[in-house]
């Protein structure tokens, strides 16, 4: 995979035309560091073997757990342990940074229509 040397975040929001879609700016050793433009309600899942860590851009995130809710809000950073059931949902459009290996699956262990393939978010 041939990523750019260097990314201006502006520029690629910009690039980022459909909600829940990630894209791949960039690659540190075994973790993708992706984008992607949110809003409303994703979907319940877990990343088994990963922790998963998200940075908001801009707007707010509510990260739903099972029992609790986490508000996150612009500057924001929030990890996702490995293993934990998560939902994001964010009222208004959020734009998100987050770092993940480059073998998980943004829906996790579940496989819906928003479900995106690694080739599909270069």
């Amino acid at each position: 995979m041939s990523l750019p040397e260097t990314i201006n975040l502006t520029e690629a929001y910009k690039s980022v035309t459909a909600q829940w879609t990630p894209k791949i700016l960039a690659q540190v050793n075994d973790q993708y560091v992706k984008i992607a433009k949110i809003q409303n309600e994703f979907v319940w899942h877990k990343h088994d073997d990963s922790d998963e860590l998200f940075f908001i851009v801009k707007g707010e995130l509510k990260m739903q757990y099972e029992g609790r809710d986490v508000m996150l809000k612009q500057g924001d950073i929030h990890v996702v342990p490995k293993g934990v059931m998560h939902n994001p949902h964010a009222e208004n459009e959020c734009y998100v940074m987050f770092i993940e290996t480059t073998d998980t699956a943004h829906t996790g262990d579940v496989v819906t229509d928003r479900t995106v393939t690694v080739e599909n978010q270069i």
